[in-house]
């Protein structure tokens, strides 16, 4: 093991300190949880809607592929240009370009005009914008918050927003559907606009940039990121393992609503069962997330968590009840919590900051890269083989990936 690899393998020993609430972190994290608490209603209701206008599970699919592909085409691209703009303002703008989509959408949906084709568009579109945001989000928390503070921040950043997304949004989407199918998606939109005077309020900017060097280009910083991504071992070897883990991730999720309504016979209430104990599971990983990587330390916390899943995933596919997988969903996000939370304070810790921009955006781009064929790969093998395959498949993508990773931590 190298010298890093060793120091991400230690405990780490600045999880006690806890970011200021006050200030630039407080309504950050306000926003965040503000905006995933929209997102997760359009997420739990689109996949209903796409199940409402055709059977066919390659075409439901379909709409969760296009939501990743943005990330393959622009994801590099989004990273630069956030290590080069105001990334406030680059994020509050982002905001409110997606609140005006989400309004048009709720309309369509509102006369009847939805379809498939119009859903793919609209998934395209939102993730397309959604990776200047991430990037410029991801670049700009260690300006608000002291690095020492950084894995605090990201575990209640993300456990924030997993209670506003799986534990109080997807439930209040059946209720929001009574009141007229568009009603998910205007909610949405609300939380766009609220989000982007959140985040535009923040007072705390980005840290100064030196001057760019003469003919510094966009292609030249793209290629510089994924140069300084390769080069570090740990990395490299969690962005291999990640990309695996999204492949599997990516055929669960866009065959969900069918395993538990089909092949559970859960229903609409099943499904929203389950959406719900991943996030109380993910909760609950976020607030333990600080205590698992101190003892452990941050690389070896993300090896235990997807053994986990691994394990739960596998128990989803072979185990037929309702009540098995919702338990199985619980556990499931509360490792993904851990994994998600510990992997991004790597991330920013190993690397400069007038540089995190990039670098985000090619780890993120590499590590999504495998999800639109992951989510095909879900709709073709539930056609061919049942509609609990996805979840198999998944357990053995993240089984290699947890080999791959034990191999670069032991």
């Amino acid at each position: 093991m190298t010298t890093s690899d060793t120091a991400a393998a230690e405990p780490a020993a600045t999880e006690s300190r806890a970011p200021a609430w006050r200030g630039g972190f407080g309504r950050l994290w306000t926003a965040a949880v503000v905006s995933k608490f929209g997102d997760s209603l359009r997420a739990a209701a689109l996949p209903l809607l796409a199940a409402s206008l055709t059977s066919d599970p390659v075409l439901v699919a379909l709409v969760t592929a296009c939501g990743y592909l943005p990330w393959l085409l622009f994801g590099l691209l989004g990273g630069a240009v956030a290590d080069r703009v105001d990334q406030r303002r680059a994020m509050w703008t982002v905001d409110l370009a997606r609140a005006a989509l989400m309004a048009a959408f709720a309309a369509a949906v509102a006369l009847g005009h939805a379809s498939i084709a119009l859903l793919i568009a609209l998934a395209f579109a939102l993730t397309t914008l959604q990776t200047l945001f991430d990037n410029a989000a991801t670049a700009l928390l260690p300006a608000v918050v002291p690095r020492a503070a950084l894995g605090s921040a990201n575990a209640r950043l993300l456990t924030g927003q997993q209670i506003a997304g799986g534990f109080l949004a997807a439930p209040l989407v059946p209720v929001l559907l009574v009141a007229g199918a568009a009603a998910p998606y205007a909610v949405d939109a609300a939380t766009y606009v609220l989000g982007a005077v959140l985040i535009a309020s923040v007072r705390t900017g980005a840290p100064e940039r030196a001057p760019r060097p003469a003919g510094a280009t966009l292609r030249g910083d793209i290629a510089e990121g994924l140069r300084a991504l390769w080069r570090d071992r740990v990395l490299r070897g969690l962005c291999v393992a990640t990309t695996l883990c999204n492949i599997g991730m990516a055929a669960l999720i866009a065959t969900l609503v069918l395993h538990v309504t089909g092949w559970l016979d859960g229903g609409h209430g099943g499904y929203a069962a389950a959406v719900t104990a991943y996030g109380v599971g993910s909760v609950a990983g976020g607030v333990l997330a600080g205590r698992l990587s101190a003892r452990t330390g941050r690389a070896r916390a993300v090896l235990a968590a997807g053994t986990v899943q691994a394990g739960c995933l596998a128990v989803m596919g072979l185990v037929r009840s309702l009540w098995v997988t919702v338990a199985a969903m619980a556990v499931f996000g509360f490792m993904g919590l851990v994994w998600n939370s510990q992997q991004v304070t790597l991330m920013q810790e190993r690397s400069p900051e007038a540089m995190l921009g990039r670098i985000g955006s090619a780890f993120r781009t590499l590590a999504i890269a495998g999800a639109p064929l992951g989510a095909l790969l879900g709709g073709a093998a539930a056609s061919a083989w049942g509609l609990n395959t996805p979840a198999l498949l998944a357990a053995g993508l993240f089984a290699a990936a947890i080999a791959s990773l034990a191999a670069l931590i032991n």
